[in-house]
C-alpha cells in the first residue's frame, strides 16, 4: 500500500481535492506525515477523511524492527517496509550536527566485494517515500538531538535508483518537509558517469561522493564489478563536469584495504588520477565484513597514507569510523536478521 510520505504538497493537494476536501487539508496531512504520526494522531482531520485515507494509503512506510546502539552513540535501525522487506538506516551523532544515513534499495546490484549490502544481490528499489520515511522516523525518534544532515550512503546505489533519489531530495528539502538544506545532503555513487552529469543538470547542489577505492582500472576491477563497465578516467571526467556545472567540490571515498591499495605507489596513482579535479579524499579503514577475506590496514598505516597524499598536494583525511560495534558495515544487520528468519522458517 502506498504511504503518504510518497507525496509532495502539490500531490497531496490534488489528492484531497479529488476526495472533495478543501485544499488546506493537504498542509495538515503534510504536517502529520513529516512528524511521522500514525492515523490515531491526526486529531485535526475529520474521521470520515481518515477512513478514506486508511482504505487507500498507509500512514507510515516503515516500522522499526530492531536497533543496535554503538558505544559512540551511533544507532543502526532495521526497518520493515509495508511489504515485509527490510532496510537499514543509521543515526550518526557529531559535535557539528547529527546525520542520518539512509538506504535507497533493498540489496544492491553493484557487487563490491567488501560490501555486505550486495551479498544477496538487488531485490528492488526503494520508493522516494520509503527512503524519506527512514529519515522521518529517526528525526522523530531523535527529536531532542535533532537531525541536520542526510547521507545517501546506506544499502544500495542512489544513482541506480535515480528518479526516486531525486524525488527524495526534493521531498526532504521542501520547506513544508524536514527542510534540510541542499548543501547538507550527500549522495554517494560507485560510478555511473551519465547519472553523475544528469544529477548536476537536474539542479543537485549538495555533496557528491564517488566510491573509488582504487586508482587504477586493474585494481578496481578486482574489488568492484562496476569497474568492468566504466574506467576510472571516465568517472573522473564526469566529476570534473559536475564541478564545472555546480561549483561543488566532490568527495572521493577510498576504503583502505591492508596490503592492497594502501601503499606509496597507490598514493602516487591517486595523485595522478585526481589532477585537475576539485576534490577531497575521504580515507576509510575497511570495516570487516562477514564472508569477505579482505583486511583493514592498520591505523598507523592509514594515517601514513593520508600524510603521503597531503604531501603530494592531495587534500585528504582519515574518516572517524562510527558504529563499528553496531553490526558494522551497511547490510550486516539486515543480512543477519534475514538469515535468522529463514532459519526459523526452515525449522518450523
Amino acid at each position: 500500500m502506498t504511504a503518504l510520505s510518497e507525496f509532495t504538497l502539490d500531490e497531496l493537494t490534488a489528492l484531497v481535492e479529488a476526495m472533495g476536501e478543501p485544499k488546506y487539508r493537504a498542509k495538515q496531512l503534510m504536517r502529520h506525515t513529516v512528524a511521522f504520526d500514525s492515523y490515531d494522531e491526526y486529531t485535526d482531520i475529520p474521521k470520515a477523511l481518515i477512513e478514506k485515507l486508511k482504505s487507500q494509503y498507509a500512514d507510515r512506510a516503515v516500522r522499526e524492527k530492531t536497533r543496535v546502539t554503538a558505544a559512540d552513540g551511533a544507532v543502526r535501525y532495521l526497518f520493515e517496509l509495508t511489504d515485509g522487506d527490510l532496510a537499514e538506516a543509521v543515526f550518526l551523532p557529531h559535535e557539528y550536527g547529527n546525520s542520518v544515513c539512509v538506504s535507497c534499495q533493498v540489496g544492491c546490484a553493484m557487487g563490491c566485494v567488501f560490501c555486505a549490502s550486495g551479498y544477496y544481490g538487488l531485490k528492488r528499489n526503494l520508493s522516494a517515500g520509503e527512503i524519506l520515511a527512514q529519515a522521518l522516523y529517526i528525526a522523530r525518534d531523535k527529536k531532542a538531538e535533532g537531525v541536520n544532515k542526510i547521507v545517501m550512503m546506506g544499502s544500495g546505489s542512489p544513482l541506480a535508483n535515480y528518479d526516486n533519489t531525486v524525488k527524495f531530495v526534493r521531498l526532504i528539502t521542501a520547506k513544508d518537509g524536514l527542510n534540510i538544506g541542499m548543501r547538507s545532503i550527500s549522495v554517494s555513487t560507485c560510478g555511473l558517469p551519465d547519472k553523475i552529469e544528469r544529477l548536476a543538470a537536474d539542479g543537485f547542489t549538495g555533496t557528491l561522493s564517488l566510491s573509488l577505492h582504487a586508482a587504477t582500472d586493474a585494481k578496481r576491477k578486482k574489488i568492484m564489478k562496476i569497474a568492468e563497465r566504466y574506467t576510472v578516467r571516465e568517472l573522473i571526467d564526469s566529476l570534473k563536469r559536475f564541478f564545472e556545472r555546480t561549483g561543488r567540490r566532490v568527495v572521493i571515498e577510498y576504503i583502505l584495504i591492508g596490503g592492497f591499495n594502501d601503499g606509496d605507489g597507490d598514493a602516487a596513482e591517486l595523485k595522478k588520477l585526481l589532477k585537475g579535479l576539485c576534490c577531497h579524499v575521504n580515507l576509510i579503514p575497511l570495516n570487516p565484513v562477514e564472508n569477505c577475506d579482505l583486511k583493514p590496514c592498520s591505523k598507523k598505516r592509514a594515517h601514513a597514507f593520508c600524510e603521503k597524499l597531503n604531501a603530494l598536494g592531495v587534500s585528504a583525511s582519515v574518516r572517524r569510523s562510527m558504529g563499528s560495534d553496531a553490526a558494522g558495515a551497511c547490510g550486516q544487520l539486515k543480512n543477519r536478521t534475514a538469515e535468522a528468519q529463514r532459519a526459523k522458517r526452515s525449522d518450523a
